[in-house]
């Protein structure tokens, strides 16, 4: 049996990285994408991950950047993680596999419809992330995933409130939180905590 995990996303401030040291999640993600008011440079993650305990996996988000540029901060070891939100194939799943052969790989997917599912489940990624866009806090209609046959990461509406009745519902392998533990815009510590707790209390699947 198997614990859905939890990833809080979107770190940018060190006490950010305080946070998420004390509520234990399973990941923690950085973005890097200049549109996104989380978004870091390279020394900011670095700083991040130095920070970050260990054992808690770190995760870029990336829209449509380089092979390049997701490559330097995997080998720099900002990242475990290469999470990719933009309109990125599979034959660029394939070229960074190659480049990058242990980096675990996540795409994820905008839902408005079965089709989009479909897709998802035909992608060569290590795991996909099933979204209502990126960045939009909402969350898309659950019911779909319901015949969705391989493990999927849910993001967006998450919040510690409805985490349980959604894991126990759908039992993705992760779920994935970012506005939904935030106050005013900004991590907040009470709310990274009663998440994890939240994720970590309800039953193995």
């Amino acid at each position: 049996m198997n614990r859905t995990k939890i990833k809080i996303c979107g770190l940018f401030r060190p006490c950010d990285a305080e946070f998420v040291n004390s509520a234990q999640p399973d990941f923690a993600g950085f973005v890097f994408y200049e549109k996104s008011r989380r978004n870091v440079t390279p020394q900011e993650a670095q700083k991040l991950r130095e920070a970050i305990r260990p054992e808690i996996r770190t995760a870029g988000v990336f829209v449509d950047a380089s092979l390049e540029r997701i490559a330097a901060l995997y080998r720099e070891r900002t990242i475990e993680i290469v999470q990719l939100h933009g309109g990125e194939d599979d034959l660029f799943v394939e070229r960074l596999r190659q480049t990058l052969p242990q980096a675990e790989i996540w795409k994820a997917f905008k839902v408005r419809s079965e089709k989009d599912l479909l897709a998802a489940e035909r992608s060569c990624a290590d795991r996909v992330l099933l979204d209502n866009g990126y960045g939009t806090g909402e969350c898309f209609d659950w019911s779909l995933v319901k015949s969705f046959s391989r493990p999927f990461i849910l993001a967006g509406g998450l919040t510690p409130q409805n985490i349980p009745e959604v894991v126990s519902r759908f039992h993705p392998y992760a779920v994935d939180l970012s506005s939904g533990v935030e106050k005013d815009g900004l991590k907040d510590r009470d709310k990274i905590a009663a998440a994890v707790k939240a994720v970590k209390s309800t039953e193995e699947y």
